[in-house]
């Protein structure tokens, strides 16, 4: 029998089982899995050392069909279908404490959302087409800094940089006055290429293991200056954070959708048999205030066509590659995922617990969250994101 009560409506029921690396007591970090407020500890309840370590990727690079049996395996002893007590591997998830899940190899984020790309078309170039001429024809994205990712729950201190003003006759240096987030999807590989290859579209859901919630932070008035022409660098470089919990790309067959329309066709390297776009909801809160729902249906370019173009020139890919959707927006201003978009700029303000608010402040806390159907019929869930401005140093 089960020694795991799953609470009636939880969104991490047997349809979700996402992975994570916890510590307890001050003991070694190792792989579990949520069964509903609990964490069970894989290494000793299915008695495999590739799970007492101290991130996923060792479980990662054993490919697609050892997740599905071992999930299959966890599906059966938490139903009670399989023989054994599991007591001494069960832990209440308010006493551990959650570690970043994968060893990060790469990290590349996108910039997927049609409607968030042409709003800031709109915003920083008001008499032009708001899409570059290549937005709709390839994934445009950037490569981030691996060593900068970081678990839900750390501090993010305000960075320094080079900004300058259109007016002002040189550029300064200091702390980011122009602190923002990305409210994203990332995706980490299971199981990677070989230098000189490529993956398919069709490939994506034997290579990619699952997803986590990404807050990209982003220093928009450092972004603005040094962005021209090779694009993002130390306004996106100092941290970049991800939820704990790694939702199985297993979880997410029932929140499968068709992307919205592409026009132009893409090319055939980005068309794939199946559509990948995903039916899933997020809440952004801004100090505990929700203040934000973007729905990640919306996202133009699909997580397939996002690994099939970051390797389509032969560069090769890794267990523990994570690449980020970029901002995730909607048509409706309630529905932007970035604080540029929703306050326009810093032109239109919104309340945030009864203050206007434009851009971060020392002391502010992010939230993000969000759920998806499940298998069975209910919502599954993501956990988290979360992270609290410090001042500069």
């Amino acid at each position: 029998m089960t020694a795991i009560v799953i609470p009636e409506g939880s969104l991490f029921g047997l349809d979700n089982l996402p992975y994570g690396v916890f510590s307890h007591a001050g003991g070694a970090p190792r792989v579990g899995v949520r069964v509903g407020d609990s964490v069970l500890d894989l290494a000793e309840a299915l008695g495999d050392e590739v799970f007492a370590r101290p991130s996923l990727n060792a479980f990662m690079a054993q490919g697609h069909q050892r997740w599905v049996q071992v999930r299959q395996a966890i599906t059966e002893l938490v139903s009670g279908e399989a023989t054994g007590d599991v007591a001494a591997a069960v832990y209440p998830v308010a006493e551990v404490r959650m570690q970043l899940p994968i060893a990060v190899a790469d990290y590349v984020d996108y910039y997927a959302s049609e409607h968030h790309a042409s709003n800031l078309g709109r915003l920083f170039r008001p008499n032009a087409e708001p899409l570059m001429p290549n937005w709709k024809h390839l994934p445009v994205g950037y490569h981030g800094r691996a060593g900068t990712v970081v678990v839900s729950g750390t501090d993010i201190v305000r960075p320094h940089g080079q900004y300058k003003a259109p007016d002002d006759p040189a550029p300064s240096f200091g702390p980011c006055r122009r602190l923002d987030i990305e409210a994203e999807l990332g995706f980490i590989l299971g199981t990677g290429s070989p230098l000189g290859t490529s993956v398919p579209c069709d490939e994506f859901g034997d290579r990619v293991f699952g997803a986590v919630l990404v807050n990209d932070w982003s220093a928009r008035d450092i972004q603005a200056w040094e962005y021209v022409p090779l694009g993002p660098f130390l306004g996106k470089s100092f941290a970049t954070s991800i939820s704990p919990w790694v939702v199985p790309l297993l979880a997410l067959e029932a929140a499968r959708v068709p992307t919205p329309e592409q026009d132009p066709q893409p090319l055939p390297y980005l068309r794939g048999s199946q559509p990948w776009g995903l039916d899933i909801a997020l809440t952004v809160s801004w100090n505990g205030q929700p203040v934000s729902h973007p729905p990640y249906r919306e996202m133009y370019w699909s997580p397939a066509q996002m690994l099939a173009h970051l390797s389509v020139n032969g560069a090769a890919t890794r267990t523990g590659d994570l690449y980020a959707s970029g901002t995730i927006s909607g048509p409706a201003k309630e529905q932007r995922g970035a604080f540029i978009e929703l306050t326009w700029g810093g032109q239109e303000p919104i309340e945030v617990n009864g203050e206007p608010r434009t851009f971060l402040l020392d002391g502010d806390e992010i939230t993000i969250t969000a759920t998806a159907p499940g298998a069975g019929g209910g919502q599954i869930g993501f956990g988290e994101v979360s992270g609290r401005v410090l001042p500069a140093h």
